[in-house]
């Protein structure tokens, strides 16, 4: 069986992702990205004027225009996937979109991955004696803001407090009927942990 791994369609970023920025003096800067899109879409009009006359069109003329296509795709893509990367006029290489993904400071990282999340925390990794395999320990101050949501529950149903603002202020005040809730809620939900790097 024959594997199809063509590209029918090619997604276009929004606007914001691949800005225009209008400087003094009538000066345009634009990202990297719009060039190389820029390109694709030259080269693909050029093989649909020259698939429209294609009876005058010599076949080796159209598939030359079919691989110029398939360079400008691949560059929008991955600039260095074909050797050396593609460079503008002023030999700068053109950001392509890995460039803009990948690295410390691509769209990814920056963007999702180092985003502070709810319900999560961040700490020193240490060997626990008494722990299993499979539990972890978590300092006191990290597993109240955790589960801070269903202890104040907790307190309210058990009629320990009468709302929520009394109940955040046991929690504050570090009251012992706050850790005994704490213990039971930790029992019934479990904790992911990870060691990603920073």
């Amino acid at each position: 069986m024959k594997i199809d791994i063509r590209m029918y369609n090619l997604l276009v970023l929004p606007p914001e992702l691949r800005p225009i920025v209008y400087r003094s003096g009538d000066k345009v800067v634009t990202s990297d990205i719009n060039e190389l899109y820029k390109r694709v879409i030259r080269r693909k009009n050029n093989l649909a004027y020259l698939l429209k006359r294609s009876e005058l069109a010599p076949a080796d003329l159209v598939m030359c225009q079919e691989k110029l296509v398939q360079e400008a795709v691949d560059t929008l893509l991955d600039s260095g996937s074909r050797g050396q990367p593609t460079r503008d006029g002023h030999n700068k290489v053109y950001k392509s979109l890995s460039d803009v993904i990948e690295g410390k400071e691509g769209r990814f990282r920056e963007t999702l991955l180092g985003k502070r999340v709810d319900y999560s925390g961040r700490s020193v990794i240490v060997v626990g004696p008494s722990l299993s395999l499979h539990q972890c320990g978590l300092p006191l101050e990290i597993a109240i803001k955790l589960f801070q949501l269903f202890v104040i529950r907790d307190l309210i149903t058990k009629r320990a407090t009468s709302n929520v603002r009394i109940a955040k202020r046991k929690i504050w005040e570090k009251e012992p009927i706050v850790w005994e809730i704490l213990q039971e809620v930790m029992r019934g939900h479990p904790v992911e942990q990870s060691t990603y790097p920073a």
